[in-house]
């Protein structure tokens, strides 16, 4: 019962080795998927046992998919994990033991993911415990083709949780990036957002969206909802009820410093690339529609 990870690169030589390090023993085979670095991100991984292979960037979904589909993966199982995450606690064998344990129809398997931000766990605001598919059987899933909040998707059987360790999401780099990084995740973002309100996402081939379904399931659900909401005031709501109704004050001033800039700033950004947008072609939809169609390939 083996299990590859995939992991998508770019300027990662900060990251990369901690994540590869804490994969021993747990993923037999680890495909680092580069998208060009110009560090050292490449050698490491290949220093540390990984397969290496570099493809130009379109986006997360079709970068994760050109590794499900065109690596030479041996291996039964998939483990989704990015290049700043790492595995933590019994997690990793918590996950074989399951895979050695599970039915036959069982394809896919969630894990608790916990976020680190300024070296400090939010556990509150709703962002702990937060359960991610992301180990599935070969040939039975891959990531649903969105511009931003993709998720795994599996095409048939059931799925099943694992409840210890956490696979831990922990940027080390500086808030300057990370606010030059959000502003690229708003842009997709407002692509994201306009096509799901102009009907131009591919529903049958994503999530589908149920308030009492799986976690990716009730996500997608409320961003329809969030979508629906008025421009300009949702980030206002989103800043509430996680801050305050949710407790992400309990999370000291990292969690107050996160709020600020992910539940709020970041959400004001990508309102704001859509009303300019919107503005741009007079709110004319099928104008918006086009260029959407031209300008992102869609």
């Amino acid at each position: 019962m083996s299990i590859a990870a995939i992991i998508l690169t770019k300027n990662e030589e900060k990251h990369i080795t901690r994540c590869i390090n804490s994969l021993k023993g747990i993923c037999d085979e680890v495909f680092v998927i580069d998208s060009f670095s110009d560090d050292k991100t490449c050698e490491i991984a290949e220093e540390l046992g990984a397969k290496v292979y570099r493809n130009p960037w379109k986006n997360y979904a079709t970068q994760f998919n050109y590794g499900v589909y065109q690596c030479p993966i041996q291996s039964e199982w998939i483990w989704r994990i990015d290049a700043d995450e790492f595995l933590e606690g019994n997690i990793g064998e918590a996950v074989k033991t399951a895979i050695q344990n599970c039915d036959t129809n069982v394809n896919g398997i969630y894990v608790r993911k916990r976020i680190d931000f300024m070296g400090r766990p939010l556990l509150h605001g709703g962002w702990y415990p937060s359960y991610h598919l992301k180990v599935f059987r070969k040939g039975h899933g891959d990531c649903e083709n969105r511009w931003m909040d993709e998720h795994i998707r599996i095409f048939d059987g059931t799925t099943i949780t694992v409840e210890e360790g956490n696979q831990v999401d922990a940027n080390l780099n500086d808030l300057t990036w990370w606010t030059e990084k959000h502003n690229g995740y708003a842009t997709r973002e407002m692509v994201d957002m306009l096509m799901m309100e102009y009907g131009m996402d591919a529903k049958a081939e994503e999530v589908i969206p149920k308030f009492w379904g799986t976690e990716e399931q009730r996500k997608r659900w409320l961003k329809i909802k969030y979508i629906k909401a008025p421009l300009f005031l949702r980030p206002f709501i989103n800043f509430f009820l996680r801050y305050i109704l949710k407790g992400g004050f309990l999370d000291g001033k990292e969690g107050f410093v996160w709020h600020i800039l992910q539940g709020f700033w970041y959400r004001m950004l990508v309102d704001a690339k859509i009303f300019e947008i919107k503005k741009k072609f007079n709110f004319n939809e099928e104008a918006i529609k086009n260029y959407l169609k031209e300008k992102y390939k869609i």
